[in-house]
């Protein structure tokens, strides 16, 4: 499955199972983050999950079961200060949905977009 976003956006080659390569366009700067996420949904509770990196349009969460692809997610990510430029951490709310997921030495990675977000109050 190929990946289509806007264009003249940062590419990146990476190869298929069968030693095809597909072209992955990126949107958006990926700013490598470790976040612990905390899950909105309940059912989604039995997979901590930590972020491996996070940009503008999504998220790579690593955890330790699997999502689905075409999953909803709701989850909550807290923002440090210093990556932000704000005094204090900023919680913010997203919503978006599993579009990859695979698993590597017992550790599950999901790729997840943010369709939308917002900062939740303290």
């Amino acid at each position: 499955m190929m990946e289509i976003s806007k264009t003249d956006a940062p590419e990146e080659m990476s190869q298929t199972g069968r030693g095809n390569f597909l072209k992955e366009v990126r949107c958006a700067v990926r700013f490598p983050l470790s976040l612990p996420v905390e899950m909105a949904d309940d059912k989604l509770h039995d997979h901590p999950a930590v972020t491996r990196n996070v940009s503008a349009n999504g998220v790579l969460l690593e955890l330790t079961g699997p999502l689905a692809v075409g999953e909803e997610l709701d989850f909550h990510l807290r923002m440090p200060g210093s990556v932000l430029g704000t005094p204090q951490d900023v919680l913010v709310h997203c919503r978006g949905r599993v579009v990859r997921c695979s698993i590597s030495q017992s550790q599950y990675q999901a790729a997840a977009t943010i369709d939308e977000y917002h900062f939740v109050e303290q």
